[in-house]
């Protein structure tokens, strides 16, 4: 199968206004590439070693955020205008958009599924959680626990600061006996993170019916059908039931506007897990969420990212 893959050459501030262009005409995930993601990140000397050196030689000093449609989509061309033409337009927002140049290339699904995997690598993304390629050895140490993931074509690979950031406030709040809800579940490795950590029963949830198959097949992997059960629709049509962790790694406007439904989806007391907002509009994802009356624990920041743990009251 043949894709586009639509390039944005640009600036770290807009790549979530990028982002959301691409996610409005109907790509289903996006690929960041921003060397601040890594320069600006704070990691022990040890966690460098995971990270190959050509994963900074891109090219580009600024940020780069890719997407892919089918070239089988008939709008295709004039979605792409549609992109070129909203980057161009961000300016007018007071949003830096550096170069702003797009970029299009045919690519086969068979590379884009497995370019990447020469950057990924075993990498401990918390003080028990290492997240291992299924492709890669690993020798667990003692006390940690090691997840296998394929992330195919979906997003997460655990890898990323918002990623990384949601699973060390797992660490902090699951117990025996809590239900999670992942909310936007990718590759499924928060869902599989919570079941890991000792979650009596885990939801995830996608739209995206390619991360639904990579999340199961993921579940799987690592031996936890019968903890994790993953879930084809959007949160009000397919979540019925209450549960004590709600974890959402989307992005500041999708985290907004769910926070208005938060409560219908988490138990009184029960904890919200929002992250991938980028720094540029955390005090926006904060007043929403105070606005809806819960109680901010947590800010959290990894290179230009951000996550807030609050708790439903």
């Amino acid at each position: 199968m043949k894709w586009t893959e639509i390039k944005v050459k640009t600036t770290t501030e807009a790549v979530e206004a990028v982002s959301n262009i691409f996610y409005e005409v109907g790509a289903q995930g996006v690929v960041i590439e921003d060397p601040k993601d890594f320069i600006f990140q704070e990691k022990d000397e040890l966690s460098w070693d995971y990270i190959e050196e050509d994963v900074f030689i891109n090219g580009y000093e600024g940020a780069i955020v890719k997407a892919y449609l089918s070239e089988e989509d008939l709008s295709i061309i004039s979605k792409i205008e549609i992109i070129r033409e909203g980057v161009k337009n961000l300016s007018q927002y007071g949003i830096d958009i550096g170069d702003a140049l797009v970029e299009i290339e045919e690519v086969n699904q068979e590379d884009w599924e497995n370019a990447w995997k020469k950057y990924y690598k075993p990498i401990k993304v918390s003080n028990s959680i290492v997240i291992k390629p299924t492709w890669e050895d690993y020798e667990a140490s003692l006390n940690e626990i090691v997840i296998d993931l394929d992330p195919g074509m979906a997003f997460g690979t655990g890898t990323h600061e918002t990623t990384n950031m949601c699973i060390i406030e797992l660490e902090k709040y699951v117990t025996g006996e809590n239900t999670v809800l992942d909310i936007g579940c990718g590759s499924g490795i928060l869902s599989i993170a919570a079941a890991k950590l000792g979650a009596e029963n885990v939801v995830g949830v996608d739209l995206d019916p390619m991360a639904v198959r990579v999340s199961k097949e993921n579940v799987e992997q690592n031996n936890l059908s019968a903890f994790v059960e993953i879930r084809h629709g959007n949160l009000t049509d397919v979540i019925h039931e209450k549960s004590d962790i709600l974890v959402a790694n989307i992005i500041a406007d999708i985290i907004i506007a769910l926070s208005d439904d938060v409560d219908k989806f988490v138990k009184s007391g029960g904890i919200f897990i929002s992250s991938g907002i980028i720094l540029s509009r955390l005090e926006d994802v904060k007043q929403a969420i105070i606005e809806k009356g819960f109680e901010i624990i947590d800010v959290n920041k990894m290179g230009e990212w951000a996550c807030i743990t609050s708790r439903v009251l």
